[in-house]
């Protein structure tokens, strides 16, 4: 079942041809992986890369144009990273039998994380802390947020938070998530942007000795600082996250702020990926009950 009206199908033998063809006749074994992923199918290129190829249907000249501002990001991205992450070293052509631009970056060995499989790691906790630091830490050079996505101001999500809860009725405590989401958008805002990774979900974790890596890197950019604080509520349990918020030492604003970014991006997790992206559905809930399960919020 495709998670979007407007998905690409990708077979693994195109996949690889195009590898071979336009990046490295010679690169090795091209196999898709199974991820969570949302946007890309993905694929494991021989021992040192991996290739990523956009999911939905879309202008193609307008996507070559994102990938390049992608491969920007992540460099600059590691450049400020405590921890390792990719490098995008080659864009696709379109062709016949795939018609939009594709990218291949570095591989970063790893396990991927799970809402809870690092959960009560105070390693953890205090990695992800010192990330949110360093990426706080590089100069926004005039930058401001883009306007599109999370990373503004909350309540420019009320129409979605309100599509969210109409078609969740049947699976969430609608009525409470509501008075969560009205308290939680009224928080003010003082502090100017500063730079964040933008999505650090589990998913997006790669677990070793505490953090040994972080993807998907390419949105790197200025955004409310409360934003990255959402990882304390997507990965973590509630005597981690208090020690993350030690350590990160937010104002009381926005730290609740950052709990309403979790909140509105959990909430369309769960609907809509419930059929076709049964992790995705459920790293929402747990997001949820985290949030719910809290003293933080009145509900």
């Amino acid at each position: 079942m495709s998670m979007h009206e407007d998905q690409l199908r990708l077979d693994a033998d195109v996949a690889a041809e195009l590898v071979r063809s336009q990046f490295d006749a010679t690169a090795g074994e091209v196999r898709p992986l199974r991820t969570a992923a949302t946007t890309s199918h993905v694929f494991r290129v021989g021992d040192d890369h991996l290739a990523r190829f956009p999911m939905r249907n879309g202008d193609p000249v307008e996507c070559a144009r994102e990938l390049a501002l992608e491969q920007e990001a992540m460099d600059e991205f590691a450049q400020a990273s405590p921890f390792p992450s990719p490098r995008m070293v080659f864009i696709g052509r379109p062709t016949a039998g795939y018609p939009m631009p594709w990218s291949v970056q570095t591989w970063v060995p790893g396990e991927v994380m799970t809402p809870d499989s690092m959960s009560s790691s105070s390693l953890v906790a205090r990695d992800l802390a010192r990330l949110v630091g360093d990426l706080r830490r590089v100069d926004v050079r005039g930058r401001s947020f883009s306007g599109a996505g999370r990373g503004g101001e909350l309540r420019a999500h009320d129409e979605w938070i309100s599509l969210c809860l109409l078609r969740s009725e049947s699976l969430l405590p609608v009525a409470r998530l509501r008075e969560a989401w009205t308290a939680l958008r009224a928080t003010p805002r003082m502090e100017p942007d500063v730079m964040s990774h933008k999505d650090l979900t589990p998913f997006n974790l790669l677990a070793g000795d505490g953090l040994a890596g972080v993807l998907d890197t390419g949105g790197f950019g200025p955004a409310d600082p409360a934003l990255d604080l959402v990882a304390g509520w997507h990965v973590l349990d509630a005597q981690r996250r208090q020690e993350f918020r030690e350590a990160v030492r937010p104002p009381e604003a926005e730290w609740r702020r950052g709990i309403g970014w979790a909140l509105q991006q959990a909430l369309g997790l769960v609907w809509y990926y419930a059929q076709t992206n049964p992790a995705m559905s459920a790293l929402g809930r747990s997001t949820i009950d985290r949030i719910l399960a809290s003293d933080e919020v009145d509900t």
